[in-house]
């Protein structure tokens, strides 16, 4: 398939249910590759943004996902960046600067022998007042990182989900003459209030760090948020909401894993490949009445009575799969779920299908909840314990008045004098 841009590849296909090969010229040129793969209206209201990873394109991809949202008459916004493994950071801090007010900190980085280099807005954001939220999950690392702890540390709007993964190191690539390439760690990434995004690694633990997601499941970290493990380090977001540091970003509202419809049988389907092989035969054997299918309104409506599990289950049992009625039963929705997703997205594109799956999403479900009750912004912490030192690097004339008065409530006298310690910010009495 590779080749110069601009000329021909003859290409042999051989499709479902026909013996002849068809043949096509395939031009060659330039594969785009889309970092944006769902934009659509959650409600009248309300638009959603997908970014899969953070790339050349991303920006222009977003600017024009937000035109198409405006088109639409949206008024509060959801940047879903679960999954999203990163990329390029200056990408991110684009994404921020449309949110966040002049001058805001959108990041630093620092080294052991490097300067401090901060990254702040400049204030021509065009959505500076709109109502956010930002869903992030263990698998959001890097720049989703960098742009989820802006947006929490300054304030600006909801993190929903769970922990993320906690990559934050600056790395430079030195390349070798034979090829090979050595990435050394020069700095590391800090949210506005300081926290490193890296989760902590030592010597003789890289065992722990390799096999943390795992080690998350076994303490229960998905599935309680009382179980979350962090440095048990402090630090204040611009408002004075106190946030946790020690790799990731913990999110302002936690969402467990559902793993209720999970059962061996649809472990079994999903990892050999036969929840979507049975979706593309489908699509195939009803591609011309499909094709009417313009909608996904359309499209549910087509499918709400051909029984997908049923016919799965009878598929899968042609295939090696034994049925087990029960496990079938508990995973009834998940099945039919995984099925009908790949149906849209091969009928239709990825943000029907994106749409189609969010319909029951709990994360998304509670993002819409969220802006509905005008509840996206975030608001003051109770009152906290006199005398409690709290890591924090803004300085007090930096933080809003209520910020100040949230301090004023954690220190038990407004205070008038700081003073820098190792990681931390004690005040004391003038």
């Amino acid at each position: 398939m590779k080749g110069p841009k601009g000329t021909t590849a003859c290409l042999g296909i051989k499709r479902a249910g026909k013996a002849k090969l068809q043949t096509f010229n395939i031009l060659r040129g330039d594969v785009p590759v889309k970092t944006i793969d769902a934009v659509y209206m959650a409600t009248p209201t309300i638009g959603y943004i997908r970014i899969n990873s953070f790339g050349d394109t991303t920006y222009a991809e977003f600017l024009a996902a937000l035109a198409k949202l405006q088109t639409e008459g949206f008024e509060n916004l959801i940047i879903d960046l679960r999954g999203n493994p990163g990329g390029y950071m200056e990408t991110a801090t684009k994404i921020v600067n449309d949110f966040l007010p002049k001058n805001s900190l959108i990041v630093y980085t620092k080294g052991r022998k490097s300067v401090r280099q901060e990254y702040r807005t400049d204030g021509r954001g065009a959505y500076q007042s709109m109502p956010l939220v930002v869903l992030v999950d263990e698998t959001s690392a890097s720049a989703s990182e960098i742009l989820a702890g802006a947006i929490q540390d300054n304030d600006r709007g909801m993190i929903v989900g769970r922990r993320s993964f906690g990559k934050g190191l600056v790395q430079v690539p030195i390349e070798f003459p034979d090829g090979s390439m050595l990435r050394l760690t020069t700095a590391r990434y800090y949210t506005p209030s300081g926290r490193c995004v890296q989760k902590p690694y030592k010597p003789g633990q890289e065992e722990d760090y390799e096999a943390d997601l795992i080690l998350r499941a076994e303490h229960g970290e998905y599935y309680s948020a009382d179980s979350i493990k962090t440095s048990g380090e402090q630090y204040r977001t611009r408002l004075g909401r106190i946030v946790y540091g020690g790799g990731g970003i913990v999110p302002d509202v936690f969402i467990p894993r559902d793993t209720t419809g999970i059962t061996s049988y649809f472990r079994e389907a999903y990892l050999s490949g036969m929840l979507y092989q049975f979706a593309y035969d489908f699509v195939d054997k009803n591609r011309e009445k499909l094709s009417d299918c313009k909608t996904l309104e359309d499209l549910q409506n087509f499918l709400k009575y051909k029984r997908l599990v049923e016919q799965f289950a009878q598929f899968a049992a042609k295939n090696g799969l034994k049925r087990r009625n029960l496990m079938l039963a508990r995973s009834r929705k998940l099945i039919e779920s995984y099925v009908t997703a790949t149906i849209v997205t091969d009928v239709l594109d990825d943000s029907e299908a994106a749409e189609y799956i969010n319909q029951t999403d709990p994360a998304v479900l509670r993002a819409i909840g969220l802006l509905e009750a005008g509840e996206a912004f975030p608001k003051l912490p109770e009152k906290g314990k006199p005398g409690k030192k709290v890591a924090n690097l803004f300085r007090v004339s930096q933080l809003l008045p209520q910020g100040r008065a949230a301090y004023a409530q954690t220190t038990g006298d407004a205070p008038s004098i700081y003073a820098l310690c190792p990681r931390k910010v004690r005040f004391v009495k003038a």
